[in-house]
Order: structure tokens, then sequence, then C-alpha cells
């Protein structure tokens, strides 16, 4: 696995099971309540982790984007079909917004060679 991808990957999975060890009900009942959001409804998922990255990407959390990206990539969201998203993110969010598409399509790059394409 790529540095890039695996660097964050672990310290995600080190700080969320640091967080909920500690037992807070809020915590948990909100982060519940987050991975809830994108389970499919009348919405599938590939469209709500895409919706997810759009509002990721808009409010600037490169954490946040990593992660939509990484779900988009386990759903076999195409290049193309994330370079629309990035799209979407630019115009809604303006030329502010630039600099983490950088990185998201850095980040997506790295979880494209996962696979070799």
């Amino acid at each position: 696995m790529s540095n890039l991808v695996n660097e964050f990957n672990d310290y995600r999975t080190r700080m969320n099971e640091l967080i909920l060890s500690k037992d807070n009900l809020v915590i948990k009942r909100l982060w519940n309540l987050d991975t809830n959001t994108y389970a499919a409804g009348a919405l599938d998922e590939k469209t709500k982790e895409l919706m997810g990255l759009v509002a990721s990407m808009v409010l600037r959390c490169d954490d946040c984007i990593k992660y939509h990206l990484g779900k988009s990539y386990e759903l076999k969201v195409t290049t193309a079909e994330m370079y629309e998203v990035f799209a979407v993110a630019n115009i809604v969010g303006g030329t502010i917004v630039i600099p983490h598409t950088r990185r998201a399509a850095e980040y997506w790059e790295e979880l494209q060679a996962l696979d070799g394409k």
C-alpha cells in the first residue's frame, strides 16, 4: 500500500480506537449517526459518498476528503466520475478549493496505484 494511504489509514484507525476507548456516549452516538448516514437508503452508498466528498472539499477538510476518497475507491468510483465530483466541488466552493483538489488528486492517484490502474 502507498505510504500516503497507509499513513492516513493507520493514523485514523489508531486515533479512532483511542477516542472510542474513552467511552463518551455523545461521541459514540455522533459517530454512529455519521456511519448510518452513508448507508444505502433512498440514495445508494456511492451517491452519498460522492456527496460527502463534495461537502468535505467545500468545507476544506483534508482528512474528510481522504476518507471519502478511500470509500469511493472501495465503491469502484471511476476516475472520470471522480473528476466530475472535483469539478462540482470547485464550482460550489470556488477557487479556495483548488489546493484541496490538488491533494485529493494526489491521494486518488495513490489509491488507483493500489490496483495498478
